[in-house]
């Protein structure tokens, strides 16, 4: 149960996410069938019953607030990231007899909440050139693949640039909490700018 809540309003929100669950795995389901029909329909009920009755996700508390200028700012940074890596991949790729270094760098996170993990993780992850190796939950850390590495100031700019992603994430859907955290944890030399 939720602190500071009554009973009745925590079931009923409980079945209202379950409810909204089912929902995306019905919609999921037909979308994989490539077509909506009645059978499809039952098919996908039957298969969110299933899953929600012998697979039951843990409750989940979100304390998040979407913020949209920050979300945007995200958005943009996210997308030119996008743009440069991919850019400097491909020019990594047809430069014949060039070598490319890498290296597996841990990057501990400020904010360690599972959905400040999972976002960070995937946000990294798409970025050509870094992928997420591993993740330490318990720690906050991120073991993350780094491509072209030519020395320690790439390192440190991989990381700068982990917790940049980190930073932007946390002030576009984190908590209140999670904010403030952001700005009284001190930053790991060489993690964040």
């Amino acid at each position: 149960m939720v602190p500071g809540t009554a009973p009745g309003r925590a079931r009923a929100a409980r079945w209202r996410e379950r409810l909204i669950a089912a929902g995306w795995m019905v919609l999921i389901w037909n979308l994989l069938w490539g077509r909506f029909t009645v059978g499809n329909l039952l098919g996908g009920v039957a298969a969110a019953v299933v899953v929600l009755v012998f697979f039951p996700l843990p409750p989940v508390t979100l304390d998040s607030r979407l913020r949209p200028g920050p979300l945007l700012r995200f958005a943009v940074r996210f997308a030119g990231q996008l743009v440069g890596a991919s850019i400097h991949v491909a020019w990594v790729a047809v430069r014949p007899w060039y070598r490319p270094r890498s290296a597996i760098i841990a990057v501990p996170l400020r904010v360690r909440t599972d959905l400040n993990l999972a976002l960070t993780a995937e946000v990294i992850s798409l970025v050509p050139g870094s992928l997420i190796i591993d993740v330490d939950r318990d720690a906050g850390l991120l073991y993350v693949h780094v491509f072209d590495v030519r020395g320690p100031q790439d390192l440190s700019l991989a990381r700068r640039r982990i917790g940049d992603v980190e930073r932007r994430i946390v002030r576009a859907v984190g908590s209140p909490a999670e904010v403030r955290l952001l700005e009284t944890t001190p930053v790991e030399k060489g993690t964040a700018p």
